[in-house]
């Protein structure tokens, strides 16, 4: 049962119909819980014995952490979770990439066991994990009832791909009434129509020209190979970007703010602020539990991009068990050390960053290029495949079909076009002066005031969600040209959510 699909929405109202109807808050939590099971159980029952898992382990190791003044027994409860949670993932996503491995390396006959892997098993294992840190930090007191603590690692509108909710922002929110307005319904529309058309109308519709392509790139043109590569950084962004948007609009909804996970990362002017744009709640949470747990952050620079290289090296991994997804992680590990490496550099030196619209534009030109670049090895399904999509985009297998898919060349417009109006907003939004929380603009806070759902937000986090709250006419016909758009123009099947394998 994906977001877009007829059972969905069925199950969808049928949810919210139940939040409105019953009387107290503490109905409306259970019945979030039963409905978010019943999501998980719509794909394999049995599985939710693995989403159980790390429910009790965490929720018990968490009480006991919280319990004990001893620091060796709150490091042993600790290492208690992460061990049953790593051990767990590493069970269903990488037990047949090791034996792989050891069995090339032996020069025995490769063995494969029949394991399928849960979905969204690197997410919820992310979320729960980061519960039990935070208590372990005493950031956050132990949840003590089971069922509150199960409705946050199973609350289904982030289960399957994020965003990252963690606890810290998630239990206050329970709190509230959780009873669906008209006004904050709207506001979750929009965000869920966002998502859709980019889900049906631009990633589905760039999966069709992409998956020939990468599956014989031998026999395209370098400009046709480029092209599906170009399409392919559409298709994962408006994929995933849009489920997200759907998980916020749906959760919005139901009365629970989901937190921001992508802000327009393709205007990006270099690896650290592609990543500060692009999946912010998993860059956030790396950096976070990951990064400043190795040895050394605060030491010696040359630490610090070792430990940049380490976080992304695991990312990698932590996106499919393959060494071209560590290839990838490694590539932009090395990027972002070198970043870092640079400004402090030009820091130690005194030279302020240009702002030469020449020099920015060729930072962006080379942030998207290597972003490309490495999109091959994160679409590809091998390095064989990963190298000659290479070979052709660097020109060293000149011969090939020449495909020129019209749809990209249609999309690209669209997508600039909101970029543009994205940059436009924010700027208008911004006053003076970085970090500084601030409100939408006029027009838009006078819509939101009644949701009770304002968007107010950190500076560096704008993005261009604006401008689908238009005066209520334009909207209204913004709306119906979209349902028609994608009722015409949008993948007639749609195609699982990329993220869905991680």
């Amino acid at each position: 049962m994906t977001f877009v699909s007829i059972s969905f929405v069925t199950f969808f109202i049928v949810v919210v119909l139940g939040l409105r109807l019953a009387p107290t808050r503490h109905l409306r939590q259970c019945l979030l819980l039963l409905a978010s099971l019943g999501f998980y159980a719509s794909w394999k029952p049995v599985y939710l014995l693995v989403l159980a898992t790390p429910v009790l382990i965490d929720y018990l190791c968490a009480i006991r952490i919280e319990r004990s003044a001893d620091a060796v027994v709150r490091k042993r409860w600790l290492k208690t979770c992460v061990t049953s949670n790593l051990l767990l993932l590493a069970y269903f996503k990488y037990t047949n990439f090791f034996l792989a491995n050891i069995d090339m390396l032996s020069g025995a006959a490769p063995k494969h066991l029949d394991i399928v892997l849960p979905l969204g098993i690197s997410f919820f294992t992310f979320k729960s994990l980061s519960y039990t840190i935070d208590v372990y930090r005493s950031e956050l007191p132990a949840c003590r009832s089971l069922w509150r603590y199960a409705l946050f690692v199973c609350y289904f509108p982030d289960l399957i791909a994020g965003p990252i909710v963690r606890a810290s922002v998630f239990f206050p929110q329970m709190d509230r009434s959780l009873r669906p307005s008209w006004r904050r319904t709207i506001v979750g529309c929009h965000m869920i129509l966002l998502g859709v058309t980019k889900k049906l109308l631009i990633a589905d519709q760039m999966a069709i020209f992409v998956d020939p392509v990468f599956a014989a790139p031998i026999s395209y043109s370098p400009l046709t190979v480029w092209s599906a590569v170009i399409a392919y950084s559409l298709q994962i962004y408006c994929d995933f970007s849009g489920y997200s948007d759907m998980a916020i609009g749906v959760s919005k909804i139901i009365g629970i703010d989901l937190p921001e996970n992508f802000n327009m990362p393709y205007l990006a002017v270099s690896t650290v602020d592609f990543w500060r744009r692009w999946h912010i709640s998993l860059s956030n949470w790396l950096r976070d539990y990951l990064y400043f747990s190795l040895p050394g952050t605060r030491g010696k620079a040359w630490h610090r991009y070792r430990n940049a290289g380490i976080t992304f090296l695991l990312s990698g991994l932590w996106h499919g068990a393959s060494w071209t997804f560590v290839c990838w992680g490694g590539l932009h590990g090395l990027a972002l050390a070198t970043s870092h490496w640079w400004s402090a550099r030009r820091a130690r030196t005194g030279r302020e960053p240009s702002k030469s619209i020449g020099v920015r534009f060729g930072c962006w030109l080379a942030t998207y290029v290597f972003v490309c670049i490495t999109w091959v090895l994160f679409r590809a399904q091998g390095f064989p495949a990963a190298l000659s999509m290479l070979r052709k985009m660097f020109g060293l297998a000149p011969d090939g079909i020449a495909w020129l898919y019209s749809p990209l060349l249609m999309v690209l417009p669209i997508v600039i076009v909101a970029h543009v109006i994205g940059i436009v907003a924010a700027r208008h939004a911004l006053p003076t002066g970085s970090g500084q929380k601030v409100h939408s603009p006029a027009w838009v806070a006078s819509f939101y005031a009644n949701a009770h759902a304002s968007f107010v937000v950190k500076s560096s986090r704008l993005s261009g969600v604006y401008v689908f709250t238009r005066p209520r006419f334009l909207g209204a016909f913004l709306i119906a040209s979209w349902v028609l758009a994608v009722l015409l123009f949008g993948a007639t099947g749609a195609n699982p959510f990329v993220y869905f394998q991680f």
